[in-house]
């Protein structure tokens, strides 16, 4: 890859990720296909196996990591700036539907808003499958790497969640340590670059605000909102569904929210597209107003943006010797496995409950892949069209 496909603007960034932020679709998993069709595929930002190295990383850390993703991948075109163009271009369009939606200014109810998101249900299945096989012709073109990934596939299942996530891709690097080794001169593309001292900071700056914010949580106001916030965001691994049960206990248990307004805004949080941790937003503008849901969002994403900028420098360090990268490897041979299993559940048994809904999944797989019509297309296609067939 050339260095100009290596730099950009943060102009360009943002621009990129906005397209992204009201395409995006159906939760963390279905996020990881859309980055890649249009950032490796379509943009060839990063090679693929560069992409897999950033998608293993996320996924070990706490935090949202689909926006991890898109802020390292900001980080790595156009610098810092570029990473802050990433997190609030993507973040933005969901984050302001759902504050509308507290507001009282929207609402989703009826069989065709209920038609509607189920269509885009559909479109995750196409665009998750469609990453399932663009990624495994390069990342499990031999037996060894398939057979990671077949096992991957199966600690997913056994040990389910965040955990068996973790298992699955720390197997996949063990193993390619060992069956690996033909592959280990072969790396991707230089990760996002962060000095160590950047690196110590951002760990310092997480340990201190995760230990310090409770200390002043009593002076209630924004510094309670923030603290619960940020608290959800740094001890949560597995993305915006697993952080449900901490943030009801937050602002349900505290009587900021009512769980009835909880469940509702946790219902139009499918509806819009962009990362799942925007419900923050929505609960933050319920309990505190508009300047509360400003606080609620940067607070639940910080944790995990900082952690990532502390892992990098020492990750990207890594990644260029040859047993990290067998390691690596087998690590990115476990990503395909993982989102295999992610296909089926969540991704298709939340959004496949007919034939006709099997075979709209596949017509929006066929026109991503075979017709290569833009992913936005498809959505606003599947999505109307399963909205019209609710009207029925």
């Amino acid at each position: 890859m050339t260095t100009e496909n290596k730099r950009g603007t943060p102009a360009e960034v943002f621009f990129t990720f906005l397209k992204l932020g009201v395409t995006s679709f159906g939760g963390p998993i279905a996020h990881l296909g859309y980055f890649r069709d249009e950032l490796v595929t379509k943009r060839n930002w990063v090679s693929e196996s560069a992409y897999a190295d950033l998608v293993a990383l996320c996924q070990f850390l706490p935090g949202p990591a689909s926006s991890q993703l898109g802020f390292a991948l900001g980080l790595q075109r156009a610098g810092p700036l570029g990473a802050l163009a990433a997190w609030v271009a993507f973040t933005l369009p969901s984050a302001i539907l759902l504050v509308l939606f507290a507001l009282g200014a929207a609402a989703f109810e009826g069989p065709l808003a209920q038609g509607i998101v189920h269509g885009l249900k559909l479109v995750a299945v196409a665009v998750v499958v469609q990453a399932i096989y663009g990624m495994a012709k390069s990342l499990t073109p031999d037996l060894p790497r398939i057979a990671i990934a077949m096992g991957s596939i199966v600690l997913v299942v056994l040990i389910g969640g965040s955990f068996g996530q973790m298992a699955a891709i720390g197997m996949g690097g063990l193993l390619g340590l060992v069956i690996c080794r033909h592959v280990a001169g072969k790396g991707g593309d230089a990760l996002p670059l962060v000095s160590k001292g950047v690196g110590i900071g951002a760990l310092i700056a997480f340990v201190v605000l995760l230990v310090g914010l409770p200390l002043l949580a009593g002076a209630g106001g924004g510094v309670a909102l923030f603290d619960a916030f940020y608290r959800a965001g740094a001890l949560v691994f597995g993305g915006g569904h697993v952080v449900l049960p901490l943030l009801e206990a937050e602002v349900v248990g505290s009587g900021w929210v009512s769980k009835d307004a909880f469940l509702a805004g946790y219902g139009a949080t499918q509806a819009v597209p962009g990362p799942l941790f925007t419900f923050a937003a929505y609960l933050g503008a319920l309990s505190h107003g508009v300047s509360g849901a400003a606080i609620a969002l940067v607070a639940i994403f910080l944790p995990g943006m900082l952690l990532l900028i502390g892992v990098l420098p020492f990750w990207a360090a890594l990644a260029t010797k040859a047993q990290a990268r067998a390691a690596m490897a087998g690590a990115n041979a476990a990503v395909v496995g993982l989102l295999a299993a992610a296909l089926y559940d969540p991704v298709f048994i939340s959004g496949v409950g007919s034939w006709l809904d099997f075979a709209l999944a596949l017509i929006g797989f066929a026109l991503l892949v075979f017709a290569k019509v833009p992913s936005w297309l498809v959505v606003l296609g599947l999505a109307t069209v399963s909205g019209g067939l609710a009207l029925l």
